[in-house]
C-alpha cells in the first residue's frame, strides 16, 4: 500500500514559469577531473518555479518575506479534495462535499493530468469567496496544482488578497495527479530565504496512519 506521494513536479530547464518570469537554468562552475574531486553548479531561478510557497511580500509591499514566515503551517494535517473540471474558478460548490471536520491545510486537485510541459493560460484559480469559505472553516493553508490561486490574467489578485486580509499561507503548482481525496499528512517547507516573495518546497504527501 502507497504511503508516501510526492506532490513536487520536476525542475529542470523545460519547467513551465509564468510569462515573464525567470526559468530554470543550470552552469557547472566546477567539474570533476585532475586537480578538482567535486562537481559544482550554479542555478538561476525564480522562486516560483515548480511547487512553491508564496511570501505575504509576493502580494503585500510589507508583508514578510518567506524566510520570515513560521513553518508550523507547511506540516501537519491536510485534506486532499477533487474538483476536477471546475472551469477557470474553484466556488465553494465545487468543495462542499468535502468540508466536514477540515484540518486546518487544505489541497485542491483542478487537473486530471497537469500540464507540466506548458504554462496553461487558462489555469484554474479560486475564486475569492472560496478562500473566504476555507478561512472561515478554520484553515491556515490553501494549495493548488495550478500556477496561481488566481487568473494568469488577474491585475487585482483578488484571492491573494483574501490570502493577505486572513493571514493564510499558499502553495502553488502541486502534482496531484496521483493523490486521491482524503487525509493525509503534508510537509512542504519552504527554504529560509531571508529576502525572497516565494521559495520552493519539496512537497510530499504522507498517509495517516
Amino acid at each position: 500500500m502507497k504511503t508516501l506521494w510526492d506532490i513536487s513536479p520536476a525542475v529542470h530547464a523545460a519547467a513551465p514559469v509564468f510569462p515573464g518570469d525567470t526559468p530554470y537554468s543550470q552552469t557547472w562552475v566546477a567539474s570533476i577531473g585532475p586537480g578538482c574531486p567535486v562537481n559544482v553548479s550554479a542555478i538561476t531561478l525564480s522562486p516560483h518555479v515548480g511547487a512553491h510557497a508564496d511570501a505575504p511580500l509576493h502580494y503585500d509591499p510589507v508583508g514578510a518575506p518567506i524566510g520570515e514566515v513560521p513553518l508550523e503551517t507547511f506540516i501537519g494535517p491536510c485534506r486532499v479534495v477533487h474538483a476536477i473540471g471546475c472551469g477557470p474558478l474553484v466556488r465553494p460548490e465545487h468543495l462542499r462535499h468535502a468540508l466536514d471536520h477540515l484540518p486546518p491545510r487544505v489541497l485542491v486537485r483542478v487537473y486530471e493530468r497537469q500540464p507540466t510541459d506548458r504554462f496553461d493560460d487558462a489555469l484554474p484559480a479560486f475564486a475569492p469567496e472560496t478562500i473566504t469559505l476555507l478561512a472561515d472553516l478554520g484553515v491556515r493553508l490553501v494549495g493548488i496544482d495550478s500556477a496561481s490561486v488566481d487568473p494568469a490574467s488577474s491585475k487585482s489578485l483578488e484571492s491573494h488578497q483574501v490570502l493577505r486580509e486572513r493571514g493564510l499561507r499558499v502553495l502553488e503548482n502541486l502534482l496531484l495527479d496521483d493523490v486521491p481525496e482524503g487525509d493525509y499528512e503534508l510537509i512542504a517547507l519552504p527554504l529560509k530565504l531571508t529576502t525572497a516573495d516565494a521559495s520552493p518546497v519539496r512537497a510530499v504527501l504522507r498517509k495517516l496512519p
